[in-house]
């Protein structure tokens, strides 16, 4: 007679929900922490300074009012947009950073 194999699961293997469970756990300490970090980016040579949090909330824009004495509004909208994108940028790593060894100990859960 054939043997049957039992399906595999987390009811086979009650260990994986609690370490699914941990690993949940961290995770959200760790995006709870990302929300209080920040990074800092300028651009322009420091013309234009972005603050973000690790959860890619925009905290501040600060421009040199140096930079609007002489307005090229579509240099200022450059300005703007790349240095959002390069604080975006350095959040995502951030948050990689500090998320990427969590996803680690998802490899051996059945999803």
């Amino acid at each position: 007679m054939a043997k049957r194999n039992k399906p595999r699961g987390i009811g086979g293997q009650p260990n994986m929900m609690q370490q699914f469970q941990r690993v949940q756990a961290q995770m959200e300490e760790v995006q709870n922490q990302l929300a209080e970090e920040t990074v800092t980016t300028s651009v322009g040579g420091g013309a234009i300074k972005i603050v973000m949090t690790g959860d890619q909330h925009c905290v501040s824009v600060t421009i040199d009012p140096e930079l609007l004495k002489d307005v090229d509004v579509e240099m200022l909208q450059d300005l703007i947009v790349s240095g959002v994108n390069t604080a975006l940028d350095q959040s995502r790593n951030l948050q990689s950073e500090r998320l990427g060894p969590l996803a680690g100990g998802l490899s051996g859960l059945p999803f």
